[in-house]
């Protein structure tokens, strides 16, 4: 990508390269709406403003007005709703909208980024909830300042050229791991796509870590880590557990939402929960009745939410500070579907 420099920024706003150095050097002959159009623009283009730009006893510049959301499918789930609905409120006590902009989860070669993502509507984006590897790619080129709430596996945070918010995944799910050890289980399986989202993976590391520490083996037959289908994940469990010769002690899963439809389809086949096989997700979901009694992580929406609006007020602020990956810790919680013994 070709560097921003000064001549870019006067082009784009019809005046002269010396006028933008004006600004930048902090000269006081350049008026003050002059002066802000120059420094967003420079923002908007992810230029490194120099502190120069601001000199004692000019007024601070406004905080921007939009911030983009760049979300895929946030109605399928309540725990984006309210990460959304968190972020939107700090921004507003800022006098700074949230803008929705609606992204397919998957895109097509040619695909474009939405108008309010290009056209200078909004001062920078928070992405949530995009695993489409192409899709990403798209964003990170984006010369607007960006915080990601997660990635795809495969697309590192390295090539996000933004900051990468996310949950702790792998201690606390090791956390489970262990308590079910301790607890007396031996066999253990593990479903979820690992190969879809950087957190599922960091859920299997810290599931897999907890087995090595205790010399257990990862039997690859009572796992299912591989691609699952959007809308088929019923119909793809259910298939997987009819390919199990027998069944391990315990299932790990990688949300609740595969924990509740895998107690289910365990019902199903007569089998009891925790009496026959342990279970536990992640994320401590509360619109499914069947996770009141599911040992699970919970996941602080709220702080992940303001994590999220004061990241991107930094980012945008801060164009040129290193781009920071930040973890939010989780808890363990566990109930009555780990409770296999006394420890």
């Amino acid at each position: 990508m070709k560097k921003v420099t000064m001549q870019d920024i006067a082009d784009s706003l019809g005046i002269s390269r010396t006028t933008v150095w004006k600004v930048f050097s902090g000269q006081d002959t350049v008026s003050a709406e002059l002066r802000k159009k120059v420094i967003d623009k420079a923002r908007e283009f992810n230029y490194s403003v120099p502190d120069t730009a601001f000199p004692e006893g000019t007024e601070t510049l406004p905080p921007p007005s939009g911030i983009a959301l760049a979300v895929c499918r946030p109605e399928t789930s309540l725990f984006w709703m309210s990460i959304i609905h968190q972020a939107a409120k700090e921004l507003s006590f800022q006098n700074i909208n949230l803008i929705y902009t609606y992204l397919p989860s998957k895109i097509e070669e040619g695909y474009q980024l939405p108008a309010n993502l290009t056209n200078g509507q909004a001062s920078g984006m928070i992405v949530m909830n995009v695993y489409d590897e192409r899709l990403l790619g798209l964003l990170a080129a984006s010369p607007l300042p960006k915080v990601f709430l997660d990635t795809a596996t495969h697309v590192p945070f390295s090539a996000l050229h933004g900051d990468l918010v996310t949950m702790e995944n792998s201690s606390s799910v090791s956390a489970l791991t262990e308590r079910l050890i301790r607890q007396g289980c031996r066999r253990f399986g593990f479903i979820g796509d690992i190969n879809y989202a950087l957190s599922n993976y960091e859920r299997f590391m810290g599931f897999a870590s907890a087995l090595k520490r205790h010399g257990l083996t990862l039997e690859p037959e009572w796992s299912m880590t591989g691609s699952i289908g959007a809308d088929t994940y019923r119909e793809e469990i259910d298939a997987f557990l009819n390919t199990l010769p027998d069944m391990p002690d315990a299932f790990v899963c990688v949300s609740d939402y595969v924990a509740c439809l895998l107690m289910q389809l365990l019902e199903k086949r007569g089998l009891r929960v925790p009496q026959d096989i342990a279970i536990c997700g992640f994320d401590d979901i509360t619109e499914n009745p069947l996770a009141e009694n599911l040992t699970s992580v919970r996941v602080f929406n709220r702080d992940i939410g303001t994590r999220l609006a004061a990241q991107i007020r930094y980012r945008i602020e801060h164009p040129a500070a290193r781009f920071e990956q930040i973890y939010i810790s989780s808890q363990p919680v566990f109930r009555s579907s780990t409770e296999i013994g006394k420890l």
